[in-house]
């Protein structure tokens, strides 16, 4: 059995495919993934929740070309 590995969506993005990936992943579709990822956003604060965002595209390998 293979395992799943998370990467950021080529094909599947907004701004930096996180969700997408995320979406992917999780076997959900990213627009849930991107309500509640703006949801968590609101109510935890912008700072943090951008903050989360682009550590996640940092450390988040970009999904390899097919």
């Amino acid at each position: 059995m293979e395992t799943k590995k998370l990467y950021r969506s080529r094909i599947d993005r907004m701004v930096g495919g996180v969700c997408g990936g995320l979406g992917k992943y999780l076997s959900v579709d990213a627009t849930l993934i991107r309500l509640i990822a703006v949801l968590l956003i609101i109510l935890t604060g912008i700072i943090p929740g951008v903050i989360a965002y682009l550590v996640m595209m940092v450390i988040v390998p970009l999904e390899p070309e097919a």
